[in-house]
């Protein structure tokens, strides 16, 4: 039954290309074509001592990929096939995998208890293995260390894999126990107190129960306290990970650890080594998040049925916790910025004190000033950074009334120090905190801005200065300026911008040309913020915009016309291709929205298109994105006109409805379908076989992310809407989609956030659908086609009122296919209207809604529902 795989894994791991292609394509081959011999070939190496290290962690892996997959429908295809295999096959492979983590070599341990893991995801919801807890709790109890650490590896993974309610609490119990016993200062096997504690951090979710119970969570708190003492650096950065987890998880059972919590952290903060202080500081950040959302929630309201209570944690905290946290900004790094994504304790430091801000408010203001005050003028680069990097980090929370005067005095300061600092740190996070004042504290819903037209000028010219400085104070320099002219952007007529729009465009299009553009985002952040100048310029400034259209498409046909790249150049030159499609996109939106610019640019569209289907036949999908929404927003602003291109984009258009790989090309190209029913009416009817055709295939076809079904719904009604009638031969198809989803949303139990919302965006799409279904087919003779799905459309209707747990959107639009209904169907429809078990409350109540669009609707829906009772 089993092969001989040692000698093919271990050139499957080959320097050499080919051996290695050949090696792949027998494991590949000996899978296919008999999958127990090959799952029982791997187990059988991984569980064997007398095997090389190599070619047993790669049996594990390949083992590991056979039952799991990122894609979901991928990995519900390997659950399937592992739960229909021979029970006996499965048999022998779990117990290879038990006794592998008897064995002496560390990794063949730890690949099996991830291995062990996956198979109990998908066995254990099932009730099936209900003998496998057990057995590594045994394990446990054993007396050799390297058994012990390999049995409470495998229980960590296992609480990863496997659904909270799948365990019950007696095993729960169990697990708990034998994990915090392993934690226990008393064992003396670092490995085993390494493992038991990461076990515990997977295991919190399991342990509700455990920690409604005073004594047993003072326990499982005072192990995980001093496991924060340990010796050992990752024992003790595992043991702050795990109060991390628990500070989300059991915020409100916390109060009476906290004294304790702030010694041990202050105390790592302030000594430990760098990974252990990181998480000491990511315990308070966790912290700032629950009273941020808890105040969100509630409004700082509370009452005694509020859910969670606000204990004020940090508020207590704000007299000790301010200081250790600037402390750690004087802890930079020389080279901290040249990384991207590098973290260190400065910057945890900052993002913590950000968050500190924003939960406190105002009162955090006179913590932090001396700090600034004392060290913004010093000698030393560090204190100079941090004085400015503490500046920036308070400036979300507290009131623009409190800091307005503060800033002020400091916008300056802060102005010469970009300019004359001799220390490129210092002069990256002044850019950033002169950003940070522009995005909270300038606008036209702040009251007290901080710019004025006369300080206006002064910091264009230091900001566009700085755009020439090196790339990461340029990257943050174009930042600043984004929401500079984001501030602007409602001012109407008279932008303050507007005399330096020539200077502010140049300047950017200079960045984007710079050798080092490709540093720090530079390039990105620089067309960014040219696109937010454009979006929140003004009318004055629109013959400027246009000038732009033939430079942004000189320099996308720029990037096509180059020849054979490097595959780093390529990567290179498709990101340009897709900033420039962004910026075309952008320029297109504003210039057609007005009568007078929509005209003149228009000459320019047939030029444009033909950039467009050149940049898709590059076939890279972030491109693709891009291209596909310049597209949307071209067709939009010529209309009818559109049509003429309809016949070179259409392959393009098929082909994004095709793309189940990359689902946001997908997603976006029927957005793009919308736009074009929208501009071109019935002259889409040519194509629209082949799209509702491509649609179909999408709903159905189970690769298909689920975020693609709902805009794919609402697409159905863009399509009635614009052909009416012609919608005819598509309802025998699109109908019975349409109502089993209905079903299926109208009774979704949704458990979390996620899953409710995503419900919601489903039951809206369905709306859409039939609302423009009905307004499609409305005064035409064969309204009657629509007859015998009205009592269908009127039974969801009934039940989305019953569950009650629609959204704002999907409340609007419901009422609004009930005038739909009403409207299109008349005096046919108004026996099944009164029939409805609560038409008449649902209209009722959204007659009475505080929102006004809902309002709007259900008034315009009794309308339409009296006429049709009384027709």
């Amino acid at each position: 039954m089993a092969m001989e795989v040692t000698q093919i894994l271990l050139n499957a791991q080959s320097v050499d290309g080919a051996v290695r292609k050949h090696a792949e394509d027998n494991l590949k081959q000996f899978q296919d074509q008999n999958l127990p011999g090959f799952l029982l070939s791997l187990s059988g190496e991984l569980a064997n001592n007398d095997k090389p290290v190599d070619s047993r962690r790669l049996a594990g892996l390949v083992l590991k990929n056979s039952l799991d997959a990122k894609e979901q429908h991928r990995k519900n295809e390997l659950m399937q096939r592992w739960i229909s295999l021979d029970a006996s096959v499965k048999a022998q492979v779990k117990a290879c995998l038990l006794q592998t983590l008897t064995s002496p070599v560390h990794d063949a341990r730890s690949t099996a208890s991830q291995v062990i893991a996956k198979i109990a995801g998908i066995e254990v919801p099932h009730k099936q293995w209900p003998e496998l807890v057990g057995s590594l709790l045994s394990s446990i109890h054993q007396q050799q260390p390297h058994v012990k650490q390999a049995s409470l590896e495998t229980l960590g993974y296992l609480c990863e894999e496997v659904p909270p309610q799948a365990l019950d609490q007696d095993q729960v119990n169990k697990i708990l126990t034998a994990v915090v016993q392993g934690m226990s200062a008393s064992e003396g096997n670092v490995d085993v107190r390494l493992a038991a504690t990461r076990a515990l951090y997977n295991a919190l979710g399991f342990v509700q129960a455990n920690f409604s119970n005073d004594m047993e969570r003072d326990y499982i708190m005072r192990v995980v306290c001093e496991a924060t003492l340990s010796p050992e650096l990752k024992i003790r950065q595992a043991a702050y990970e795990c109060l991390v987890s628990v500070s989300s998880m059991y915020y409100e059972k916390l109060a009476s650890y906290m004294p304790d919590i702030f010694n041990i952290t202050a105390k790592a903060v302030r000594e430990d080594e760098e990974p252990v202080a990181l998480q000491a500081i990511e315990f308070w950040s966790s912290i700032c998040d629950e009273e941020i959302d808890i105040l969100d929630d509630y409004g700082g309201e509370f009452t005694a049925d509020s859910e969670i209570p606000c204990h004020y944690f940090i508020k207590q905290a704000l007299p000790a916790l301010v200081p250790m946290l600037l402390e750690t900004l004087l802890k930079q790094e020389e080279d901290q910025d040249q990384d991207e994504g590098a973290w260190n304790l400065a910057m945890a430091g900052g993002t913590c004190l950000g968050l500190v801000a924003r939960t406190v408010g105002d009162d955090i203001v006179p913590l932090v000033m001396p700090f600034i005050e004392e060290n913004i003028a010093k000698p030393d680069w560090r204190q100079r950074e941090a004085a400015t990097y503490a500046f920036g980090s308070i400036l979300e929370g507290p009131s623009p009334d409190k800091l307005a005067p503060i800033v002020n005095v400091a916008l300056n300061f802060m102005l010469t120090a970009l300019m004359k600092d001799p220390n490129n740190h210092v002069k990256d996070t002044t850019a950033w905190t002169l950003g940070r004042i522009f995005e909270f504290l300038h606008g036209s819903t702040v009251e007290s801005t901080v710019i004025t037209n006369e300080n206006c000028q002064q910091i264009l010219t230091v900001l566009l200065q700085s755009m020439k400085d090196v790339p990461n104070v340029a990257e943050k320099a174009c930042g600043a300026l984004y929401f500079l002219a984001q501030g602007y952007e409602d001012v109407g007529s008279a932008s303050p911008l507007s005399p330096f729009f020539q200077d502010i465009i140049q300047a950017l299009l200079t960045v984007t040309h710079r050798e080092d553009a490709g540093e720090s985002r530079l390039r990105t952040a620089a067309y960014e913020t040219l696109n937010e100048v454009v979006r929140c310029s003004t009318e004055e400034t629109a013959p400027m915009v246009m000038q732009l259209v033939p430079v942004i498409m000189m320099e996308l046909h720029k990037t096509l016309e180059a020849q054979k790249l490097s595959s780093d150049e390529r990567e290179k030159q498709s990101e340009v291709q897709g900033l420039l499609c962004g910026c075309l996109q952008v320029i297109i939106q504003k210039l057609g929205s007005t009568e007078t610019t929509k005209h003149v640019f228009l000459q320019y569209a047939d030029q444009m298109m033909d950039l467009f289907l050149r940049v898709f036949a590059c076939r890279n999908a972030t491109v693709h994105e891009e291209a596909m929404l310049a597209i949307g927003a071209l067709a939009y602003a010529t209309g009818a006109n559109f049509a003429k291109y309809m016949q070179g984009f259409y392959p393009y258009l098929e082909m994004g409805l095709q793309n189940f790989e990359e689902y946001q090309v997908c997603a976006i190209t029927v957005g793009v379908v919308g736009d074009l029913c929208r501009a071109l009416e019935d002259k889409i009817l040519p194509f629209c076989d082949g799209i509702m055709t491509q649609l179909l295939k999408d709903l159905s076809s189970t690769q298909m992310h689920r975020s693609v079904k709902p805009p794919i719904f609402s697409c159905f009604g863009d399509i009635a809407l614009a052909i009416g009638e012609n919608f005819e031969k598509y309802l025998a198809y699109a109908m019975p989609m349409l109502q089993s989803a209905a079903e299926l949303s109208a009774h979704a139990a949704a458990s979390d956030v996620d899953m409710i919302e995503y419900t919601n965006q489903l039951r809206n799409g369905i709306l859409e659908a039939y609302s423009g279904i009905f307004q499609g087919f409305k005064n035409s003779p064969k309204t009657q086609l629509l007859m015998s799905y009205a009592p269908h459309i009127l039974q969801f209707l009934d039940s989305l009122y019953t569950v009650k747990d629609m959204d704002d959107v999907v409340t609007k639009t419901a009422i609004g296919v009930l005038g739909d209904l009403a409207d299109t169907l008349g005096s046919n429809a108004g026996t099944l209207i009164q029939q409805s078990v609560s038409c008449k409350e649902f209209l009722e109540e959204c007659l009475s809604s505080d929102d006004h669009l809902i309002k709007e609707s259900a008034d315009w829906a009794r309308l339409a529902v009296s006429r049709a009772l009384s027709g």
